[in-house]
């Protein structure tokens, strides 16, 4: 049976990831995840990018290198992406819908 501290506490650690030391420009945590994932892609181009260049002067180990970066950070952002949606999902579960 749930009693009301048991709920006061489950409160208490659902609001805690939301206290943040980052300036209050912006109104939740997802502004900053979403400027980070933008700078990874951005990152993800360049390499692709660069793989196309090095490809055209014949540097076949640089541009494979490249490539298998890209793809490396390509699952990273994967797998943050899925761990981000889980933690958010259990959060939710945690409260019942009347908090």
């Amino acid at each position: 049976m749930a009693t009301r501290s048991i709920l006061a506490e489950q409160l208490k650690e659902y609001q805690i990831p939301f206290r943040s030391d980052w300036p209050t420009a912006s109104s939740s945590s997802s502004c900053r995840v979403d400027v980070i994932f933008a700078v990874w892609e951005i990152l993800m181009f360049a390499c692709l990018v660069f793989a196309g260049v090095s490809l055209y002067f014949r540097y076949m180990r640089l541009a494979f290198l490249l490539i298998c970066v890209t793809i490396i950070i390509l699952v990273c952002m994967r797998i943050t992406n899925k761990v981000r949606q889980n933690r958010k999902s259990t959060r939710r579960m945690l409260l019942p819908l009347s908090m």
